[in-house]
């Protein structure tokens, strides 16, 4: 009888100080957006990231409003964008009125091509959002140069990728902000949460006025400018406290998921392969990407479905942005196109086991096998 495992594709792995810090903060009463734990998440990701500056916030989305928010970014303004990532990237450039204008991806990493956003710049264009996608690093020295070029300014969306490094960098300080999830899935959580990374004080203190209402810091209650409510609470900051003194097994613990899929999927890469790590970045392994080949004669859909019955979860890339109805474009971007009708992402959840690994390597290779 054949026996059918249940392996979900993430989750978070709570094993440090995550309980402890939060009924401290039951017992103390402090459980709101005050509290010692928002500071001490801030400084202790801060110095992780090799940053002058970090500021929580609600979420991963709220972390790309704030600094376009704080670039005063309006209606009739232009933002570079991959149309390869979530959602959420080019929504934060809309909830300010102005424009993503978007950008194919590399055929390689998956990332934003740097040699197609030229092409795009106009005399509206204010900035370039890159996304570091699954975990893995986008070419950054090349888009900083464009950036100077242009006087643009750079976000680095690191949802996905805490911990990843490029050139010895850790992203997130590389461009002029940096912005983090804590969404459930990733590689540390807060179970809703972001984070905002940059050196630039004059920005850092805008982004913070405007997240906390707008209170004027020097009067309390007076306010100067309407700002949102885009605080995170003691308790989120306390879970994302314990997360953090733990980054380093988290990661360590998806570079060995990553690198046991790497052994057994060596010799079958006529039939799929992994998103690659370029020399000059170190991939976080958010999430390990599949892209199947031509060779495979099923759709990406109809793989995962075959995996569904083995009791192994998968999910889909992303849909590029040009496909979506919101931002959808009657233009072509062949390597997204072609990237996300075949990728899907397998688990990657710091708690796997060898012999679960072996056995979603086994039923993947098998049902490649099978419909060549």
């Amino acid at each position: 009888m054949k026996v059918i495992k249940n392996i979900p594709l993430a989750g978070p792995v709570l094993n440090g100080n995550e309980k402890k810090y939060v009924m401290d903060c039951i017992d103390t009463g402090w459980i709101s957006s005050n509290g010692k734990y928002v500071t001490e998440f801030e400084n202790k990701f801060a110095d992780f990231c090799n940053v002058e500056h970090a500021l929580s916030c609600a979420n991963g989305t709220v972390a790309l409003h704030l600094p376009l928010l704080a670039y005063g970014i309006k209606e009739g303004d232009e933002i570079i964008v991959p149309t390869l990532t979530y959602i959420a990237t080019a929504n934060a450039v809309k909830y300010c009125g102005a424009t993503p204008v978007l950008v194919d991806c590399e055929s390689n990493t998956w990332n934003m091509d740097p040699n197609r956003i030229e092409e795009k710049i106009t005399d509206k264009t204010k900035g370039i959002i890159v996304v570091h996608l699954y975990g893995h690093p986008v070419d950054m020295d090349s888009i900083m140069e464009i950036a100077k070029k242009y006087s643009l300014f750079v976000i680095e969306d690191a949802a996905e990728a805490h911990g990843a490094e490029y050139k010895g960098n850790k992203v997130g300080s590389i461009g002029d902000v940096g912005t983090f999830s804590f969404f459930g899935n990733k590689i540390i959580s807060t179970g809703e949460g972001g984070m905002i990374t940059t050196n630039n004080s004059e920005l850092a203190a805008k982004m913070k006025l405007l997240r906390g209402q707008g209170m004027d810091p020097q009067r309390r209650y007076w306010f100067n400018v309407v700002g949102y409510n885009y605080r995170m609470t003691n308790v989120q900051a306390a879970i994302g406290l314990g997360q953090l003194e733990n980054i380093d097994w988290h990661l360590d613990k998806r570079k060995t998921v990553a690198n046991e899929y790497i052994k057994e999927f060596f010799p079958f890469t006529d039939l799929f392969t992994m998103q690659p790590e370029m020399s000059w970045a170190t991939h976080s392994y958010w999430m390990v990407s599949i892209l199947l080949t031509d060779k495979v004669k099923i759709s990406r859909d109809e793989m995962m479905s075959l995996l569904a019955t083995d009791g192994i979860e998968t999910r889909p890339l992303f849909y590029p942005m040009h496909q979506l109805p919101p931002y959808y474009e009657d233009s072509t971007y062949p390597n997204a196109d072609r990237i996300s009708i075949r990728g899907f992402n397998i688990p990657t959840n710091a708690e796997l086991s060898s012999s679960d690994l072996r056995y979603i390597s086994d039923r993947l290779v098998y049902h490649c096998k099978n419909n060549v």
